[in-house]
């Protein structure tokens, strides 16, 4: 009886200390935890896929294509009452940049190029640098439109917004998206006061996701959007889209040229990039 008591005591020591052992273990793995949390995973690197530097003399019209004209017969005033006529004369490579002038002479003269069926994309980061020119009526931009846009035509298309500027507001910029639940007079819209953006240039971009688009200006992000539902009515974006860069001139948008501006006026674009 004296050693079945013996026995019994060892055990109950023995458990007794590999109960505390395994508590200390548990709360020294939770302090370390709280100590040193799991870092988070990093963000998958993109990659530079496409870019134009503008290097050269001519625009790489393996690249880029022009609009000509005013938009007649099908959509006259490029659907928004603008006043200028498009040129593939309105521009040049300066030092590494596109120059994009508009003039008036006899008529407003500017000049409009997009990639559509040469450079196309779908998701990533896309970004330009850019400097806008100032004066009332102006309405230099960055844009992009969804390739399928004879198919089924705009808004459905849908329309992604990167960067506009009209000089009757000077000091902000305007980030937006278009889709058939809401287009136009957009909802869907950010406008980012920047004092003086006009004294220098200004890196602009989105990072597009199949879930939501972020708009940045400077690496700052000023707008995100992302449907709550997405169907083809909130979100068209779910496919490939073409690149735009313009100077337009008066509009609804761009409202009347002041009778102080004096042309021509110069929109540079430093380069434009694609990262995937």
């Amino acid at each position: 009886m004296k050693n079945f008591f013996i026995f019994f005591m060892f055990c109950f020591l023995m458990f007794s200390c590999q109960s505390d052992a395994s508590t200390e273990q548990q709360e020294e793995n939770e302090e370390r935890s709280q100590l040193t949390p799991e870092p988070e995973p990093e963000p998958e690197e993109r990659v530079l896929v496409w870019s134009d530097e503008f290097e050269g003399t001519s625009l790489d019209l393996n690249n880029w294509s022009f609009e000509i004209g005013d938009g007649c017969p099908n959509l006259c005033g490029w659907g928004n009452n603008e006043l200028q006529s498009y040129t593939d004369s309105n521009h040049r490579l300066e030092d590494g940049m596109l120059v994009i002038s508009a003039k008036k002479e006899t008529d407003y003269t500017s000049t409009r190029i997009l990639t559509k069926g040469k450079q196309e994309f779908t998701y990533g980061r896309i970004e330009t640098r850019v400097k806008v020119p100032t004066g009332a009526g102006l309405w230099p931009a960055f844009w992009a439109l969804g390739a399928d846009i004879d198919t089924v035509s705009w808004p459905d298309c849908g329309e992604i917004d990167i960067m506009e500027y009209v000089g009757k507001n000077p000091g902000q910029i305007f980030t937006s998206v278009h889709t058939r639940s809401s287009h136009g007079n957009t909802i869907n819209t950010q406008i980012t006061p920047v004092p003086n953006i006009e004294d220098g240039f200004h890196v602009f971009a989105i990072d597009w996701t199949e879930d939501y688009i972020d708009f940045f200006l400077d690496d700052n992000k000023v707008y995100r959007y992302a449907a709550q539902i997405q169907t083809p009515e909130t979100w068209p974006f779910n496919k490939p889209f073409f690149l735009l860069i313009n100077l337009a001139i008066g509009g609804n948008f761009g409202g009347p040229v002041g009778n102080t501006v004096t042309f021509p006026k110069e929109y540079f674009i430093d380069y434009v990039r694609v990262y995937q």
